[in-house]
């Protein structure tokens, strides 16, 4: 049995964290699904033998789900924040997210089908805005906040001037 990782982001849910553990899985690479843990009693918000923490990775970073119920919900306080190659990239994960019941939002930002938000951010604007010109790190700026998804020509055209 190997050590488990020092640190684990732990992901609260309502009663589907093992459906949203295999959607990250299919949807991002170095994603996958370890160990399905099932309640061993009955609890507040569930019955023994539900599902009540599974282990996953997304992009590398070890996570835990957990199904406890309705009291907490995500909000713009935790994102992942996922670097992007190119439009290509960033449209498959914007895509999947948002495609699948999720909803976009402002800036690069979106938010999965149970509440995660997420940063799709190509590497060009992360580039852009730390520019050491800032005329070029303006301008980015300025483009990027009339974005939803966003658009690595115009952020390009943007530090071109």
């Amino acid at each position: 049995m190997s050590m488990p990782a020092k640190n684990t982001i732990c992901l609260w849910y309502d009663r589907d964290a093992e459906a949203a553990a295999r959607f990250y899985a299919e949807t991002f690479p170095d994603s996958s699904v370890g160990a399905v843990f099932r309640a061993p009693a009955d609890f507040p918000s569930g019955r023994k033998g539900d599902v009540l923490t599974v282990m996953f990775t997304v992009l590398g970073i070890p996570c835990m789900g957990l199904n406890g119920g309705p009291a907490f919900k995500h909000s713009e306080a935790f994102s992942f924040q996922v670097a992007t190659r190119d439009q290509a990239e960033t449209d498959r994960y914007w895509n999947a997210i948002v495609g699948n019941g999720g909803q976009e939002s402002a800036c690069g930002w979106c938010k999965d089908r149970w509440g995660l938000n997420w940063q799709i951010t190509p590497i060009v604007l992360t580039e852009a805005i730390a520019h050491a010109d800032p005329a070029i790190a303006q301008r980015a700026f300025a483009a990027m906040m009339t974005m939803r998804k966003i658009d690595v020509a115009a952020i390009e055209a943007a530090v071109r001037g």
